[in-house]
Parts: structure tokens; C-alpha cells; sequence
């Protein structure tokens, strides 16, 4: 029986060429379609966008006044011929130099965020102004009043009054923001006010000198005068404060950070309700959890922040120690020291929240109630740890040398201080290579005081026995404390 299939030789030149068209076109229409969505999710032009939300961002304008300084002019030698016709020249009747303050100005930008007036910028636009000035984008210029600031994340609140409604920008969300995205810088950049700039989310989560940074990195061109102005996402709200560039000329080479919206809006509430920032304080010091660090103490993966120090305050209260990794907070996973800090400082005050920490190779749930950062900070808080000493020998490496009073007197330590001083570290050893230096003191080794070598010794082969290949040893210099796995 005969099959109805049509067989198409393809190794005729004309059917051959008919195929090689046909997928040509295929391909084509194919290209056409990815285009057509690219640009459907690009948009044509930023001018409707950038009309929206102009009336809301405003250029700032500070005066600062430098009083005069008694020693401003030439100096010369005492005795010199010219000394007499300068001190004329210079001074005023009878000796007195006039009194002339100079007057600096400085620009940048800003935004309302409500229609009664309150305003964001960058607390270096206004630092130590005497008179800050807004202009909008309509013409109107009113002076503000400084409501507060905060130096931690750069940011700053001002107050405008108005016999209207002014036009504002809402907040958005940046932990919704993608790298690849759109987002539009408007602000004052060199004075040239009211100047639009497009780019993309080039990156997150930077962080540049502080404890709370979480800056969005863009390619939108940044310069300076756009310190303080709005990074707004496609639906007009803002996402960043613009803040810094990275740059060798001074001028956008394409790497601009705005500070990200959800920490702002934090930093602003604070502001508006108390004039200053209330950020929650644990009251430890920390460090990140390394691989070896991890399988010294038996912690599966190297997450988590290590305490390294019990301040006298809320996690000593709770029984919180020097040596627990600190591996959720409040109910979220704590990835890094960065991670804990921010979540720290967002949570409040007086609040009671659960801390889960990894001792002794289990998990501990405690409650602790959280300080003040900025009272603890003002009062020095902190709580030196009292033991015993006795004696000299080597041990991995380095020489040390049990702490006495003429150590303690020596390294300028507290009368309480107890521990191992390295007094030498044998050159390309592993401690030379953790960073161990001389002078350093070893508090504590596996999590548990030691005060001689003799105990050192004993921590090391319970982590041998343990199936360890580091000890962790616990090294405090210039009163700083850091964890240090040390290979066995």
C-alpha cells in the first residue's frame, strides 16, 4: 500500500533556497517581536514624566558666615623691616583689625514630600548654614527652617511655610527596584537648576563609610549640586536620595549612590517626630563569620554575626555572650554584621525582640529589650571583664605571655584585663598570616576565657578531639576585640 507523504528533496537548488528564505523570514519576525517588547517596556520619552514631578524638587541655596580670624593676612617674621606697614595696612585704628565675616554660598537640591512643606536634602548641603533658601520650580522662593539632621546616613529635614498647598513626590519602594531599571535624577547640578538626567539602576545594596548605608548605584549623571535631589522610579515616586559620585575629575563619570528610600523614610519619620534620629541598640560589638571561624565552632555555614563584645545594656541583661553568633533577629535572618546593624537600628526603642544565637553548638532564643544608640553613645557605654593570670611559653607559632601588672601597665589595659599577650609571631606562620601582631591579647580561645597557655593548649585539643581543624581565639587590640580561627 502507498503512503501519501510527500517527500521534498532538499538537495534541489530551488526548494533548498525556498527553505533557507523561509527561515530567514522566521528569524526576522522573531527579532522584530523581541524589539517591539524591549521597547514597549522602554519608555519613548521622559517628558511627561519629568513634567510630573519638576514642581516638587526644589535647588536649596545655604549662606554660611566665616567670622574673621585674628591671624588672616601675610605673616612675617617678628622683627621683620615690613612688620609695622603691614600691621597698618592691614589692621584697623589703633591696632584693631576690622571685624569683616566672609560670607560663603553653596547649592544643591531637594524635594517636598507633603504638601504642608517638608522638605529632604543631603545633611551636607545645609551643614552649618546660617540661612537656607528654596527656590521651586515655578519661581517661588521661601526660606527654611532646619527641622533636623542626620549625619549616619547624610540626610536632613527641612520646613518651608506656605499660605498653599505645595506640590510633593511620594515615597517608593527601592527594595522593588532592579538593577536594569529605569530611574531619573532632577536636581541643580553646577547650578544649573531644575536639570533632568536618565540612566539605570546599575547596582544595590553599596555601601560607602557608614553603618547604615544602603545606597542604589546609577549611571544617571550625578554632579555636584544634585547632592540632596530626588532618584525617582517610572511611576514618579522616589526612591533614593542622591548623595554622592565616585569620580577621579569631580564631574559624573557614570557612578553616582542615592541613598536608598527605605532607609530615608525611616531616618525622615525620626526627624519629623522628634527632631532627631532614635535608632535601637543591642549593645554588642560583632564581626562577620568566616569559613574557618564557622568550622571551629561547628556552625554549619559561615552566617551570622559573631559577638565579639557584651557592652554593659540590653544583650548583657538578656545573657547575651562574647563568642554567640547572632543568627536571626526579630523574627528575620541575620546574613552579616551589615544586615544585623541596619535591622537593629529600624526596630525602635523599648521593644522586646527575640535573638537567636548559635552557643555551644545549639541554637538559644533570648529576649532582649532594646536601648538607644545615641544615649548609650553619649554616655561611652561599655564594661571591661575581670580574671586571674599566670605564666610564659609558645604555643602555634607565637610566643606569649600570661598578663601581669606590669603588662597591664605596658599596653595601657585595664586593671581587670586578663589573657595571653603575643610577645612574638614567628614570620609566614598561619597567625602572621590571620593578621596576629604583637602586643595583641588572646581573651579567650573555643568560647571560654583562657588565662594561660597551658589552657590554650587544653581548647586546642578539645576542638582535635572535636574533629576541628582552627581554633577560634578571641583577640582584643587597642581595646578593639576580633575572632581569629587559627589553623591546628
Amino acid at each position: 500500500m502507498m503512503s501519501h507523504a510527500i517527500c521534498i528533496r532538499c538537495d534541489r537548488p530551488d526548494i533548498a533556497k525556498m527553505m533557507r528564505l523561509m527561515a530567514l523570514a522566521l528569524v526576522l519576525a522573531f527579532a522584530q517581536v523581541t524589539l517591539a517588547q524591549a521597547q514597549d517596556n522602554r519608555p519613548a520619552s521622559f517628558a511627561d514624566l519629568a513634567e510630573r514631578v519638576s514642581p516638587a524638587v526644589v535647588n536649596i541655596t545655604t549662606t554660611t558666615t566665616i567670622a574673621a580670624r585674628l591671624d588672616d593676612g601675610p605673616r612675617l617674621p617678628e622683627g621683620s623691616p615690613f612688620e609695622d606697614f603691614f600691621r597698618d595696612f592691614f589692621d584697623g585704628p589703633q591696632g584693631q583689625q576690622p571685624n569683616r565675616p566672609r560670607r560663603n554660598q553653596a547649592l544643591g537640591s531637594g524635594f517636598v514630600i507633603s504638601e504642608d512643606g517638608y522638605i529632604v536634602t543631603n545633611n551636607h548641603v545645609i551643614d552649618r548654614a546660617d540661612e537656607i533658601r528654596i527656590e521651586f520650580f515655578s519661581g517661588l522662593e521661601l526660606e527654611a527652617e532646619l527641622i533636623g539632621t542626620d549625619p549616619a546616613t547624610d540626610i536632613a529635614l527641612l520646613k518651608v511655610d506656605h499660605d498653599g498647598p505645595l506640590p510633593f513626590v511620594p515615597w517608593g519602594d527601592a527594595e522593588a527596584a532592579r538593577v536594569g531599571d529605569w530611574v531619573l535624577a532632577v536636581g541643580n547640578p553646577l547650578g544649573q537648576g531644575f536639570s533632568v538626567s536618565a540612566g539605570i539602576i546599575s547596582a544595590r545594596g553599596r555601601a560607602l563609610q557608614g553603618n547604615y548605608d544602603d545606597y542604589i548605584q546609577t549611571d544617571a549623571a550625578i554632579n555636584r549640586g544634585n547632592s540632596g535631589g530626588p532618584l525617582f522610579n517610572l511611576d514618579g515616586e522616589v526612591i533614593g536620595v542622591n548623595t554622592a559620585i565616585l569620580s577621579p575629575t569631580g564631574g559624573s563619570i557614570g557612578i553616582g549612590f542615592a541613598m536608598s528610600s527605605n532607609v530615608a523614610v525611616n531616618v525622615v519619620d525620626q526627624l519629623q517626630t522628634y527632631g532627631s534620629t532614635r535608632r535601637g541598640w543591642l549593645g554588642v560589638r560583632i564581626q562577620d563569620v568566616t569559613e574557618e571561624m564557622a568550622e571551629a565552632i561547628g556552625l554549619d555555614t559561615p552566617e551570622g554575626a559573631m559577638v565579639t563584645d557584651v557592652m554593659d545594656g540590653p544583650s548583657q541583661d538578656a545573657g547575651i555572650q562574647a563568642g554567640d553568633v547572632i543568627l536571626r533577629f526579630d523574627d528575620g535572618q541575620v546574613r552579616d554584621t551589615r544586615m544585623l546593624v541596619r535591622r537593629v537600628a529600624d526596630a525602635g526603642v523599648g521593644r522586646d525582640v527575640d535573638v537567636v544565637v548559635f552557643r555551644g553548638g545549639e541554637e538559644l532564643t533570648l529576649s532582649v529589650t532594646l536601648g538607644q544608640r545615641e544615649l548609650a553613645e553619649a554616655a561611652g557605654t561599655t564594661t571591661p571583664q575581670e580574671m586571674p593570670a599566670p605564666e610564659p611559653s609558645a604555643f602555634l607559632e607565637m610566643e606569649l605571655e600570661p598578663l601581669n601588672n606590669a603588662l597591664r601597665d605596658e599596653l595601657n589595659l585595664p586593671a581587670g584585663a586578663t589573657g595571653l599577650v603575643v610577645r612574638a609571631v614567628t614570620p609566614d606562620s598561619d597567625a602572621a598570616q590571620k593578621g596576629v601582631q604583637v602586643g595583641d591579647l588572646i581573651t579567650e580561645a573555643n568560647q571560654q576565657p583562657v588565662t594561660t597557655v597551658a589552657d590554650l593548649e587544653a581548647r586546642a585539643e578539645e576542638a582535635r578531639e572535636a574533629g576541628r581543624r582552627s581554633l577560634l581565639v578571641l583577640l582584643r587590640r587597642g581595646g578593639d576585640p576580633r575572632f581569629v580561627a587559627l589553623g591546628l
